[in-house]
């Protein structure tokens, strides 16, 4: 019963971790709309992408800390456990990279003339390229460490 409950949260994980990346990609898709929309800019619609994206997140983040916390405390597997909160941490990262990526590509397009926003926006997609390698690890680890189940 352990192992059929346990293969149902880590299958349960996997999708989750496939709809977060749907909704980085939807985000993302958006806010290139947006962009298109400038230089009056179509705020209002962005915003209520912004809201969906954030109840998106949040509901995802919500689930997975469930599950999280199952892994821990009713299926004695500490270790899954630890990977899922270092992926929270690292996704949370991501997030807040990919928003100061958004508005830093906004100020390029409005002020073409700053050389540095440029500078910025290299830093930022670097930074989020180091993230997106730590999250791919942790999910290594994860896979590694939820195999040995039979």
């Amino acid at each position: 019963m352990v192992s059929t409950d346990l293969k149902a949260l880590i299958q349960r994980f996997y999708q989750l971790q496939s709809e977060r990346l749907e909704t980085y990609r939807l985000f993302e898709e958006g806010h290139e709309a947006y962009l298109r929309t400038g230089p009056q800019y179509d705020f209002e619609h962005y915003k209520q992408l912004v809201h969906e994206i954030t109840q998106a997140f949040g509901g995802i983040s919500k689930e997975v800390l469930d599950i999280k916390e199952k892994f821990h405390q009713q299926l004695d597997r500490p270790d899954l456990s630890e990977h899922v909160e270092k992926l929270q941490c690292k996704e949370k990262q991501k997030l807040e990279l990919v928003a100061q990526l958004q508005l830093a590509r906004q100020y390029a397009q409005d002020h073409p003339e700053d050389d540095a926003c440029q500078e910025k926006i290299h830093h930022l997609k670097h930074e989020i390229i180091k993230i997106k390698e730590a999250l791919s690890d942790i999910m290594q680890d994860f896979k590694y460490d939820s195999e040995e189940i039979d």
